[in-house]
């Protein structure tokens, strides 16, 4: 890298072309070179006027190197390290049939749950860029979508892979917890870990009860924020019936072990029934969920004043020199 630590003086470059007007206005010296006076005798015969420009040139250059010197050019580098916050975050996202229903959307909008929450999702990962982070997708059985890590960019690229239909249908809360919660077995460096359980129905899926699996949960120290979304009652989602028609269908959610879940370790239960709603409560569960990170800035710069005063000193020599010798004028 390379910079100026005054470079505010470099706007005298803008006096040399004032002095170059200057020095046309004035008209050239005559700048005929003699070493002998029988050179001086042929002076006449060439164009000698023309090497007075060579002189201007010189001295003009060697002007520029000592205002670019003055300037104080510096080479080195800067860097910053940003620690890891040292929190490690599963979001484990329900991506069952119920999914699809449409009431988080804008009014107008046929847009399904389970793309506002990765809409939504995709903004609180966004927003924590130094935390490991990871994605469990669940339905009847989870199904691990990201390990946890700090490449985000390929997060959400895995996060756009996320649809509804990827695995069977039903809603497994126990087993995706315990998934959620394995992914951070083992690792004793981290500061917090957290879960952020996401669903909009009643756990009717898998061999491990909600409940034992907060309890595990607990006892390895991971807090688990829990959201239910949706609305209750009938929901705008199409399914298809017997008979092969589009029917509503009826919304269950179990608010209760949601929030036995977050009471048992420690995390929230939050209800979303649109998208804002959704928004302000991921944005409250970065607000609780922050550390402070370490950030350290070095830099190192040498000045390189030297690598341009020393060859414009020379020029400004060696045009003198020959102002004395090669280019003496006649006057």
């Amino acid at each position: 890298m390379i910079r100026f630590a005054a470079p505010e003086l470099l706007a005298l470059l803008a006096l040399i072309p004032l002095y170059l007007v200057w020095r046309a206005r004035s008209g050239r010296a005559a700048a005929v070179g003699f070493a002998m006076i029988d050179a001086a005798r042929g002076a006449g015969r060439r164009a000698k006027a023309r090497l007075g420009g060579v002189r201007t040139a010189i001295r003009v250059l060697a002007l520029a190197l000592l205002v670019v010197a003055l300037a104080r050019p510096q080479v080195g580098r800067a860097s910053t390290e940003v620690q890891a916050s040292g929190v490690d975050m599963v979001l484990a996202l329900d991506v069952s049939g119920s999914m699809q229903a449409t009431d988080l959307a804008a009014r107008g909008e046929a847009t399904t749950r389970l793309d506002v929450v990765k809409d939504v999702v995709r903004s609180f990962i966004a927003g924590r860029p130094n935390d490991r982070v990871g994605l469990v997708a669940f339905a009847g059985a989870p199904y691990l979508v990201s390990p946890l890590t700090l490449d985000h960019d390929w997060l959400e690229q895995n996060l756009d892979r996320v649809k509804l239909g990827m695995i069977e249908d039903g809603t497994a809360l126990g087993n995706a917890l315990v998934a959620s919660v394995n992914r951070m077995r083992g690792d004793d460096h981290a500061k917090s870990r957290v879960v952020v359980l996401l669903t909009d129905g009643v756990s009717n899926a898998g061999d491990v009860s909600p409940e034992l699996a907060a309890e595990a949960a607990a006892a390895m120290g991971v807090k688990v924020h829990t959201i239910a979304v949706g609305r209750d009652g009938k929901v705008p989602i199409t399914v298809t019936g017997d008979d092969g028609a589009p029917h509503l269908a009826e919304a269950e959610l179990d608010e209760d072990t949601l929030r036995h879940i977050a009471e048992t370790t420690g995390g929230t239960f939050f209800r979303a029934t649109d998208k804002g709603s959704l928004e302000r409560i991921y944005a409250d569960i970065d607000r609780m969920e922050k550390t402070t990170r370490t950030v350290s800035h070095h830099e190192r710069w040498a000045e390189r004043f030297a690598w341009l005063a020393l060859p414009a000193l020379g020029l400004l020599l060696g045009e003198l020199g020959l102002a004395f010798t090669r280019f003496r004028t006649i006057p």
